[in-house]
């Protein structure tokens, strides 16, 4: 193999050789028998000084970062009989959440930022308003009331069935004792909605401020007031989103739905993860077609190992794998097309050291090309371990012809 890439590189050489040759003929045509030999010898010793060149790009660390290179390896993905779709990382209405309050209030405090991962009954905030205070009085009033009701009631009935109270006085005392039962359920359950322990408040105690609690895990996404603000009943105050649930909704159109069932594979790449192709599954197949354009939401589960750097929001380019057929590929950015050739550059370890890279070019034949990635196959295997140059091959290419260039003159 490695001949056959020298061979690739000396014929390259050969014919600017060639080229040089025909010019300086032409144009030292008119010169001196004495400058004519000079100039044989030269292109002798040239020449014999090229058919010791291997074809090989070293560089320095400093001048790989400069050129940002990125090494990886050939993946084994599927790409052929796939539907192409593209949509936009997503979540579930479960998995995100507009943190309001029923009851309106002032931001005493402000205890997160945007981007603060939370979990679920986390404080995020407090409120101060009288009206919590006076809902906390009610409650321990009605409290008492209700014991003293609830007596008078049992004391009317009793005299009632032995005929010595009217019945008016007993349905009268039954009913104040029921409406203020429902009232403290009312009040209770209006005080746990704004997070406040009722035990508490009835042993004596007041709230000053209630507390505003994340009611799902996830990270913050907008705070969106300030401390002093008065926060308006349902007026949103935070968003959380939990992130770790973000799926694909890809855009599948009329032509190519029936196609599509749940549990096939998918594959997409997002722009913050260039060269990375994320698996997916489909898990939910919409019902309902949008009429500009025509076409339904598919949504899929996320089962490739990434989980980080996938946000809400986020654009994605997807294929829907219709029929597998793995193939070895690499990015198309490993890919270096020089005429009708193809070839790759591999990281020479043995050649390498601390402070050089040492990079061989190897021929490649390319297939299918879809979804960024390329189908590659090899005259000779690759060791599994083959580091390989998948982002910067143009501009280690540019290094390799420069050097033939010195190395020529």
């Amino acid at each position: 193999m490695k001949k056959q890439v020298l061979i690739y590189f000396k014929m390259k050489r050969l014919v600017m050789i060639g080229l040089v040759g025909l010019i300086t003929t032409v144009f030292y045509s008119c010169q001196t028998p004495a400058a004519n030999e000079e100039s044989a010898a030269h292109n002798e010793e040239h020449s014999d000084h090229d058919e010791e060149a291997t074809g090989e790009v070293r560089i320095t660390r400093e001048q790989a970062d400069v050129l940002d290179l990125q090494l990886g390896r050939v993946e084994r993905k599927s790409l052929d009989k796939n539907i192409k779709v593209n949509g936009y990382l997503d979540l579930y209405p479960q998995d995100k959440a507009a943190v309001t309050t029923f009851i309106g209030g002032n931001l005493a405090n402000i205890y997160v930022k945007e981007g603060d991962k939370v979990k679920k009954g986390q404080i995020l905030a407090r409120l101060e308003h009288p009206d919590y205070i006076q809902l906390q009085q009610e409650l321990q009033e009605g409290v008492s009331q209700l014991s003293y009701l609830k007596s008078e009631y049992e004391r009317k009935e009793k005299l009632y069935k032995e005929d010595i109270s009217s019945g008016r006085e007993y349905q009268k005392a039954k009913a104040e004792y029921f409406a203020m039962q429902a009232r403290v359920k009312a009040l209770k359950a209006k005080l746990k909605l704004l997070n406040l322990q009722v035990d508490k408040i009835l042993g004596g105690e007041l709230y000053n401020t209630v507390p505003v609690i994340a009611p799902i895990d996830g990270y913050v996404g907008e705070v969106l007031v300030s401390i002093g603000d008065f926060a308006e009943p349902g007026t949103t105050m935070f968003l959380i989103t939990n992130n770790d649930k973000t799926h694909v909704d890809f855009k599948v159109f009329e032509k190519d739905i029936y196609k599509v069932q749940q549990g096939q594979k998918a594959y997409f790449t997002i722009a913050n993860r260039p060269g990375e192709l994320i698996e997916a599954r489909i898990e939910k197949i919409g019902r309902t077609f949008e009429d500009d354009p025509k076409a339904i939401h598919v949504h899929a589960a996320i089962t490739g190992a990434v989980k980080t750097g996938l946000l809400p929001g986020l654009y994605v380019e997807g294929r829907i794998v219709i029929q597998e057929k793995p193939a070895n590929v690499l990015p198309e950015e490993a890919i270096v097309k020089d005429g009708e050739g193809n070839f790759i550059f591999v990281l020479d370890e043995d050649e390498s050291s601390e402070n050089e890279m040492v990079f061989k070019p190897v021929m490649v034949t390319t297939g299918i090309e879809d979804a960024g990635f390329v189908e590659v196959a090899f005259a000779e295997p690759l060791p599994e371990e083959a580091r390989i140059v998948i982002r910067g091959a143009y501009m280690l290419s540019s290094e390799l012809i420069k050097g033939e260039l010195e190395h020529d003159d």
